[in-house]
């Protein structure tokens, strides 16, 4: 007993010690700080020419001859604040440097000077830097548009093209700097701050998602009962199966759509004895048209709705009745293109349809039931949780974990199921676009279509709407919009009546239906191909592009009609 109340005594005694120490070794110098007068501040924000905060540039404050009095990096925003020398001498200047821009002195007049001998802080006029064209802006340019021709062409897969690119943009600006400083594009840190986590981790949700629904059979039913439902009318059965593939993009993606509703078209097709194409290939088209009404329907729209903020509700009530009026206008175009494929089909046998009934059959009701819960609830977030800036990423992770746990699936399998050479792709493209946007071409393609549009909302519209469309045609429209986004937030804020975010729907409509223009306009377009193919049945590139440019300027006439409609 008297050994413990030692013991207390010996600790009581040496946490007073200890407080004492701390009140009298460090209270007094933190009182003697708090005592000094506040530091004056010099602050300021930097900007490129198009109004865009330039983040990460460094600021130094010095006399202008040897002694420096602070340093500063700007903010995201393109802030940055310097303390003032407690002794103002009679000239200070700030430095400005950022690779890719050219270095900007500012001399703070009299007046500044004299305000800060006054205790006063200064704030500054907005700072504008000016892009400087080096031999990085020239490489970093060849690559992107070299690795656009490799995605066109097919050379090389889209994510090794992709992985390409990235990876010569690292060489050059790590292994190419120590013998020329102007070979710097990037470090490696600033290259992943281009990546859109937030559309990585949405598409990588959903394909989770995705993986439960499609093991229930639910999508190969449905087209099964759209048959049963049109009791065999070919066209109306054409117009079904457009309809359900683009009401399954539209909640799902269109790339997934196309995976599951491709190889029972083919079954289906192939009984009647018709051209599998003359249903595949109005299928990919609806799917890329009505998909765009929702924020997770297209690649393109999760680019978007990332980049612009632009909710789930946003897309559904803005472009929703321009969808409906192309989609309408798609199906009349599809009988007249197909017409002669349709013709005297004959209807299927009771054989046939007992063999399709069986592969077309809902294997696993109670998930089935399960994954139609999650559904309700995670469409409630999309449309809804923007209002608790719940991000769309987060719903689809939410979601995702919510089928597993409750279903219990194979988890290995689940993993397995998520496509992640399409996510490698999207993290390789983000780091070849942000190339672009950090040596300053996107900036010049910005200002030059700023200077064609002018002030003019209406031309403004129509040439981002048709630009997209047709360059969809040529570009594959996912790294045609992530280029485009930056162009599409400066006009944003330059053009007036522009705030609306009326051009951001403008891109989605113009790159997701233009990418129908060709058969590499869209990755729902290259899978399809790819399924087609192996089902013996390839589409050529002439092939997509005789029915599909057609489609093109039909879909993108009627929405640019409601485009106008909705907004002016």
């Amino acid at each position: 007993m008297a050994r413990k109340w030692k013991l207390s005594s010996f600790a009581a005694l040496l946490l007073a010690n200890s407080m004492f120490l701390i009140w009298f070794g460090f209270a007094p110098s933190s009182l003697v700080q708090a005592e000094e007068e506040p530091a004056v501040l010099i602050a300021g924000q930097v900007f490129d020419a198009q109004n865009v905060p330039v983040k990460g540039a460094g600021v130094v404050l010095s006399d202008g001859a040897e002694i420096m009095y602070d340093e500063a990096i700007t903010q995201p925003n393109g802030r940055f604040t310097l303390v003032a020398p407690e002794i103002i001498p009679e000239s200070l200047i700030i430095r400005i440097s950022r690779a890719h821009f050219e270095d900007q002195k500012i001399q703070l007049s009299p007046v500044n000077l004299q305000d800060l001998r006054d205790q006063e802080n200064v704030v500054l006029p907005d700072i504008v830097l000016k892009r400087e064209i080096t031999i990085a802006f020239w490489i970093a340019s060849a690559v992107f548009l070299g690795i656009l021709v490799l995605i066109a062409t097919g050379k090389l897969h889209n994510t090794l093209a992709a992985l390409v690119g990235a990876s010569s943009l690292m060489f050059i600006s790590y292994l190419g700097y120590p013998f020329n400083e102007n070979l710097f594009i990037y470090d490696f840190q600033i290259s992943l701050s281009y990546i859109d986590w937030n559309v990585i981790f949405l598409i990588m949700g959903m394909m989770i998602v995705v993986a439960v629904v499609e093991n229930t059979g639910i999508f190969q039913w449905m087209a099964l009962m759209a048959y049963r439902i049109t009791r065999g009318r070919i066209l109306l059965l054409l117009a079904t199966l457009m309809l359900i593939t683009g009401i399954a993009s539209a909640l799902l993606d269109n790339v997934t759509t196309m995976l599951l509703m491709t190889p029972i078209s083919v079954q289906i097709a192939l009984s009647l004895g018709i051209n599998p194409l003359a249903f595949i290939i109005p299928e990919v088209f609806a799917s890329n048209v009505i998909g765009i009404s929702t924020l997770i329907g297209t690649p393109t729209n999760i680019l978007i709705g990332s980049y612009a903020r632009i909710t789930f509700t946003d897309f559904l009530t803005n472009l929703t009745p321009g969808v409906i009026m192309a989609f309408i206008g798609l199906v009349v175009y599809c009988v007249f293109a197909y017409r002669k494929d349709l013709s005297n089909t004959p209807k299927l046998s009771p054989m046939l349809m007992e063999r399709l009934a069986e592969r077309a059959r809902i294997t696993e009701p109670e998930n089935l039931k399960k994954a139609g819960w999650i559904g309700l609830g995670m469409l409630f977030l999309f449309i809804f949780g923007e209002s608790v800036h719940l991000l769309p990423a987060v719903t689809a992770l939410i979601g995702a974990t919510a089928l597993l746990v409750w279903i219990r699936p194979n988890i290995d399998e689940m993993i397995e199921a998520v496509d992640w050479t399409t996510l490698v792709f999207f993290m390789g493209l983000f780091m070849v676009v942000g190339a672009i946007q950090e040596v300053g071409l996107i900036s010049m393609i910005a200002d030059l279509i700023g200077r064609i549009v002018g002030d003019s909302l209406i031309l403004a519209m129509l040439v981002v709407i048709w630009l997209s469309a047709l360059l969809s045609t040529v570009v594959a429209n996912i790294p045609f919009t992530a280029a485009m986004l930056p162009v599409i937030g400066f006009l944003t804020v330059t053009v007036p009546g522009a705030e609306s975010k009326v051009l951001f729907f403008c891109l989605a409509v113009g790159s997701a239906m233009g990418g129908n223009g060709s058969l590499i306009g869209a990755s729902a377009n290259m899978v399809t191909a790819g399924i087609a193919e192996r089902a013996g049945y390839p589409i050529t590139y002439i092939n997509f592009f005789k029915k599909g440019f057609p489609a093109l300027l039909v879909t993108v006439s009627l929405a640019t009609i409601w485009l106008l409609i909705k907004f002016l």
